[in-house]
């Protein structure tokens, strides 16, 4: 049975970039939990490096389709670029979902499949237009973590990231004024657990791995003008949480490039 006791982040609201300490009573040392943006002043823990497979090309047999011209780094593209992705099939995959090939995107290795997305790629590395099911949710929510991973760019990927409103509003105004460093390690990712599902709304976790355990956050994903979006966090809140933490993957479907 895996430990799910939850974590409240100490870092406040932001993207996923930092670490916490886990117990010697989980594993006997130190793992990385995921979380920050903001400027709480703890100090990072020092990332595992993670391997990464060869990206696997948009064009090649297959797989997804090749990139688009990039939109203004600022903003998501109307109606979502012309996605008009179909709803597929409204089951919850309970399997590990088929993929043309794994890539890296800012480090992270995610999937790609012409069936469930990304359907286009932005000159800014930016990934959209997913499949209108719950798997295509799952595909979408890999891609958002490995936007997030990118420190660098956080207030144009939030922008088009996030579903528009005060929430997301709150959460650039935060992003344009923090002044935490960049450059820390993501951990990869090694599973997925849907929690609800319904036909314009997934709400699941992501688990990763970390030394020899695993840490998980949680995020929910909205359809909105074509495409699936991430729901900001409430006020107070950082991306992700609640975070939790897990001895292995046994409540999740293990899904990984890696």
């Amino acid at each position: 049975m895996s430990d799910t006791s939850e974590e409240q982040s100490p870092f406040g609201r932001g993207f996923i970039a930092a670490s916490i300490v886990i117990g010697a009573v989980v594993l006997c040392g130190a793992v990385l939990l995921i979380g920050n943006l903001t400027s709480s002043g703890a100090a990072p823990a020092q990332a595992q490096q993670q391997a990464v497979v060869p990206t696997v090309p948009a064009t090649e047999p297959g797989g997804g389709e090749p990139a688009v011209p990039a939109t203004p780094a600022g903003a998501r593209p109307a109606k979502s670029g012309g996605c008009n992705r179909a709803a597929g099939d409204q089951s919850v995959p309970q399997q590990p979902p088929a993929v043309d090939g794994w890539e890296v995107s800012s480090r992270i290795v995610v999937p790609r499949s012409s069936g469930f997305g990304p359907a286009k790629t932005d000159a800014d590395g930016f990934r959209r237009c997913f499949a209108h099911s719950p798997t295509g949710a799952v595909y979408a929510a890999y891609s958002a973590y490995a936007a997030m991973a990118d420190q660098d760019k956080v207030v144009a990927t939030a922008r088009k990231l996030m579903v528009p409103g005060p929430g997301t509003d709150a959460l650039i105004r935060e992003l344009q004024t923090d002044q935490s460093a960049s450059g820390y390690t993501v951990p990869q990712l090694a599973g997925y657990r849907v929690i609800d599902a319904g036909p314009d709304r997934v709400s699941l976790m992501l688990a990763t791995s970390v030394n020899t355990a695993y840490m998980s956050l949680t995020l929910t994903l909205v359809w909105h003008d074509g495409d699936w979006l991430l729901q900001p966090p409430a006020a107070g809140e950082p991306v992700g949480a609640p975070f939790s933490q897990h001895r292995d993957l046994s409540d999740f479907v293990a899904w990984s490039g890696v």
